[in-house]
């Protein structure tokens, strides 16, 4: 079976939230949120950060919590996953954010499992190309073929700075493509933290709805019966690169 590890990209910049991996509920960081939430997928849980001064915290608590830490290029996020993905010799590389707080791991290790069984390192696997979970649950699961691959063709600023658009565009022409689905369509829902918005739900949810227990399932089910919540950020844009363009 191959080696198979979670990536995730976190800084401390942030135009609209800045420091926000580190705010924290309950005492608790979003940050260790994330973590803990990936690790219930039964994977291995990498950070990868930058190597800017500001982000020394963020190396800091990934030493502090024994979760391995690679540090690269702040723009060419691409470089990083590529650098991260050959120093802890992965051959499946999943790509998650930091800023999704309540992204579910065990869906993750389901999607892992369903990859592999595949046996393709030609396919791409998502559950946010055709998008039915909330923002927020993203991940994206490729072989490190693809994304050398992509470190190696992928030359536009946009490219680096968003990792996979060589792949999900499929720009070799030989990608091949599965997807996760929710059964009914939650891709209104909003549970990334990129604004304070963002962060008034987030912060609700888990402060008074413990959301960091529950599944995906649950967690929209939850969105479904609280419509005072999803009220909270639902006016807010996704400014950033959409990666179902």
């Amino acid at each position: 079976m191959s080696r198979a590890g979670i990536i995730s990209q976190a800084r401390m910049g942030s135009t609209r939230l800045p420091g926000k991996v580190l705010l924290t509920a309950r005492g608790i960081s979003m940050l260790e949120f994330h973590v803990g939430r990936l690790q219930s997928s039964a994977m291995p849980v990498y950070l990868a950060t930058t190597t800017l001064p500001e982000d020394d915290v963020l190396a800091q608590w990934a030493q502090q919590h024994q979760i391995p830490c690679y540090r690269g290029d702040s723009a060419n996020v691409l470089s990083r996953y590529y650098e991260a993905a050959v120093q802890f010799q992965l051959d499946t590389v999943v790509r998650v954010t930091s800023d999704c707080p309540l992204i579910d791991g065990q869906l993750i290790g389901q999607a892992v499992r369903q990859y592999q069984a595949a046996n393709n390192p030609a396919l791409y696997l998502s559950n946010g190309l055709q998008r039915t979970f909330p923002r927020g649950l993203d991940f994206e699961v490729f072989s490190f073929a693809l994304l050398e691959q992509a470190q190696q063709h992928a030359t536009s600023a946009s490219d680096q700075e968003h990792v996979t658009p060589y792949i999900h565009q499929n720009r070799s022409g030989h990608v091949e493509f599965a997807h996760i689905l929710h059964p009914t369509d939650a891709s209104k829902y909003r549970v990334t933290l990129d604004t304070p918005e963002d962060w008034a739900l987030i912060k609700e949810l888990l402060e008074h709805y413990h959301a960091d227990l529950l599944t995906a399932d649950e967690l929209i089910a939850l969105l479904d019966q609280h419509p005072e919540l999803v009220a909270l950020n639902a006016a807010i844009e996704q400014k950033k690169y959409d990666f179902t363009r």
